[in-house]
């Protein structure tokens, strides 16, 4: 098996695009282990092995900012990543049931024909607006890799 890996290299062998890979170096989440003679970025096994970690822990849902504090150190406890996805379920499951319940007042203000305030829409539209900030920044991570994907595409074809 071979040994060292190119940043091109190691993005089509996990499926990610040479941006995604700068990007997790900037934010400091997955650096090379060296650099070549000319300053491109060199992966080892090593390498491969933490960013399968990686690739694991953001398939669970993980942000990378939890990604980054899940890895801190050299290894992470089974017990640790499961503990990390609990609480990251638990506030998201707070937060849809406070959803649940403003939607339920509403709805039963509206059926007893009582009206409704300001305050009723301003409460359900702060919670409506916590329970899809997470979604949208699921969203707006997957924009970005396919947004990255098509530059790196679109590089390719400039370049023939």
């Amino acid at each position: 098996m071979k040994q060292n890996w190119k940043i091109g290299e190691l993005a089509r062998l996990a499926g990610l695009t040479v941006r995604t890979l700068q990007y997790y170096d900037q934010i400091d989440l997955f650096s090379p282990s060296g650099h070549s003679d000319s300053g491109r970025r060199i992966y080892t096994e090593s390498d491969l092995i933490r960013l399968q970690q990686i690739l694991s822990l953001k398939e669970l849902g993980l942000s990378l900012e939890e990604i980054q504090t899940a890895l801190k150190g050299d290894q992470i406890s089974l017990s640790d990543l499961i503990s990390l996805q609990m609480n990251r379920v638990k506030k998201i499951v707070e937060v849809n049931q406070k959803l649940l319940r403003e939607l339920e007042y509403i709805a039963d203000l509206m059926q007893k024909k009582e009206p409704l305030t300001i305050e009723n829409f301003t409460k359900l539209w702060s919670t409506m607006r916590i329970s899809h900030e997470e979604y949208m920044n699921k969203r707006r991570e997957d924009l970005n890799l396919y947004f990255n994907r098509l530059s790196d595409l679109l590089e390719k074809h400039t370049d023939l």
